[in-house]
């Protein structure tokens, strides 16, 4: 017994939630990230399985919960951690309870981490407040509907479209008035959220054809929706939004169209190749270590990791940087360097930040002094296709530069076939443009955006740029930011709408591939 203690790990039921990745625990996540093996249920969304670590094994719970329980005390008593991820809650399967009752009964130990259940969470998504006591049951496993009957309205029953007349027939049976309200609601939580209002008597009738699994809130309260509903009536709801941006670049622009209720889709319009020869970045590094720099300038992501990559070819790290300043465009700049362990000594604020950052560095960059600044010059590490402007700038306030090439910025590879269509056709609600290189790059590997796309600008030299290849201009922020350019265009669609204009804010269409 005492040699099974000292090699058994333990099993954790964990709760994904109901589908939003947002919802997920924090000790879930801590846990997720950690794990040497994942048995998840098929429901549980990707966004959630890529917290996993690299090198974590992923598998589907497969057969009845005592062939899965049997696998996981296997896994457990040979000394590997196990996560059984669970949809919802693991507490509100039966099934999952009933692994968890067998893998109790053996030697292996357990965790628990709660999840959100799907029957709080998809009413409040639907806008439908559940109160202080309601009732839950599974339509799926087979119910008592006397007892749902006799249960505390409002009444949240999991089911799918097959069981809708199964539930009318067992509530009116119960002396259920027909005429009760009903909110039926699938892909719950999710982006392509879709609730349909119905009755009890009319069911099938009106939410037949929902896909996949439902969530039906049953009772008066479902009337409240009109004036909560919160999720599915977003400005951008079920928009889907093109993001012509590298994935490193375009997550602050995502979050903030989901926030909207949009569907983003990322499409790189640039490739990030090494420079044509090293011999220039390798001076470059061997100066920092000279100690020939007073300043290095950051003006991306890209020129932080190519310099960080050339540090680890010559076996280097953050010391290099001892006695140097750093400077940042901007905030994600600045994020990069941290990550390294180093804090820059100067970035602009975001009320500073022009649609050219560069600009905003200039003026906060301090002119050269003779007496306070030993060194004079500063290493701007760049991209081949950068602009003058800050180089010149900085030599306008007594600097000398050295004008590095640290990597090549090259159009990127077609998207695939259906993006460009949907590019042609109007696939996209809209399109966000955060430089004039976005604009020609993403025309010229995939064409214009279709006339009924909206186009937002960040600012007024991205503008003019999308003016020449003759599009059409809808959106551009006073500030030149991203938040500001998505709520911008929140905004645009919300004032739209008001005009009559647009419909309501549509139910979310399936996501294209």
């Amino acid at each position: 017994m005492s040699r099974m203690q000292s090699t058994t790990s333990r099993v954790a039921f964990v709760g994904a939630g109901p589908g939003d990745p947002g919802l997920l625990t924090v000790r879930a996540r801590d846990i997720i990230g950690s794990a040497p093996l994942i048995i998840t249920d098929p429901d549980v969304p990707e966004e959630l399985l890529a917290l996993a670590a690299d090198g974590t094994e992923i598998r589907p719970a497969v057969g009845e919960p005592s062939e899965v329980a049997k696998d996981l005390i296997t896994e457990a008593s040979a000394g590997r951690a196990v996560v059984r991820l669970v949809w919802g809650d693991p507490w509100t399967a039966d099934a999952v309870v009933a692994e968890a009752v067998e893998v109790a009964a053996s030697p292996v130990p357990f965790d628990v981490v709660p999840g959100v259940p799907a029957s709080v969470a998809v009413p409040a998504y639907a806008g439908v407040p559940l109160g202080s006591a309601h009732t839950v049951a599974d339509v799926r496993s087979g119910v008592d509907w006397s007892r749902v009957a006799a249960g505390p309205e409002p009444v949240v029953l999991h089911a799918t479209s097959a069981h809708l007349a199964e539930v009318t027939v067992g509530l009116t049976e119960q002396g259920v008035h027909s005429a009760l309200p009903v909110a039926v609601t699938t892909e719950g939580t999710g982006s392509t959220q879709r609730t349909v209002l119905s009755t009890v008597g009319t069911l099938a009738a009106d939410a037949g054809g929902l896909p996949g699994a439902l969530v039906l809130t049953v009772g008066e309260q479902v009337s409240r929706r009109e004036s909560l509903s919160w999720w599915e009536s977003r400005a951008l709801y079920g928009w889907r939004v093109l993001v012509p941006r590298t994935k490193d670049q375009a997550g602050a622009m995502s979050e903030r169209l989901r926030v909207h209720g949009a569907i983003p889709e990322e499409v790189p319009t640039i490739a990030v190749e090494p420079p044509r020869s090293p011999a220039q970045m390798e001076r470059a590094v061997k100066g920092l270590v000279d100690g020939r720099y007073q300043w290095v300038v950051f003006t991306s992501t890209n020129a932080v990791r190519a310099v960080w990559e050339k540090f680890a070819e010559f076996g280097l790290d953050a010391r290099a940087f001892s006695g140097v300043k750093i400077a940042c465009v901007g905030a994600a700049t600045a994020a990069k360097v941290r990550t390294f362990g180093i804090n820059p000594e100067l970035v602009p604020s975001e009320t500073e930040i022009a649609e050219i950052s560069s600009e905003g560095l200039l003026e906060i960059f301090p002119p050269h002094d003779d007496i306070l600044d030993p060194v004079d010059r500063v290493l701007l590490p760049r991209a081949d296709i950068a602009t003058e402007t800050l180089a010149a700038g900085l030599r306008d306030r007594g600097w000398e530069i050295d004008d590095v090439t640290a990597y090549r910025t090259v159009r990127a590879a077609p998207p695939p076939a259906p993006i460009r269509e949907a590019i042609k056709t109007g696939g996209f609600e809209a399109v966000c443009f955060t430089s004039s290189s976005t604009v020609r790059n993403l025309v010229g590997i995939a064409g214009k955006p279709h006339a009924r796309t909206l186009v937002a600008c960040i600012g007024p030299k991205t503008a003019e740029t999308a003016r020449e290849f003759g599009l059409r201009v809808d959106v551009q922020p006073e500030e030149a930011q991203v938040p500001a350019l998505v709520d911008a265009l929140a905004s645009h669609a919300a004032r739209l709408r008001a005009e009559g204009a647009l419909p309501p804010p549509r139910k979310a269409k399936a996501r294209r591939r």
